[in-house]
């Protein structure tokens, strides 16, 4: 796969969450992960923090009984768009960008 290639689907596996969270990326990554290490790395990258983001927002929301979650949920909500911007655009410069706050869990 020419670079370029590679650097716009590692790119694209972020771009695409903003619209179908999990099932554009995921696809993305299931096509493309043995054609390029970088979309491989950004398409683990993106699934654990999916899945980080997911936990945090359901503590956020249980916490709101005790109001707490009412202040963490727009903050998280903030932080991932936040980083999901910055890792499409070092996804696009083909670096590999290690989002903050992230369990590993798929390695």
């Amino acid at each position: 796969m020419e670079q370029k290639d590679e650097r716009m689907y590692a790119m694209l596996i972020y771009v695409l969450s903003f619209f179908t969270a999990l099932i554009g990326p995921l696809i993305i990554w299931l096509l493309k992960k043995d054609e390029s290490e970088l979309v491989d790395y950004h398409g683990k990258e993106y699934l654990n923090f999916f899945i980080s983001y997911s936990v945090y927002g359901i503590g956020a929301s249980i916490l709101m009984l005790l109001l707490i979650g009412f202040l963490l949920l727009p903050v998280i909500g903030i932080a991932a768009l936040i980083f999901t911007i910055i890792a499409a655009i070092k996804a696009y410069e083909g670096e590999k960008y290690r989002i903050p706050l992230i369990f590993r869990i798929i390695k």
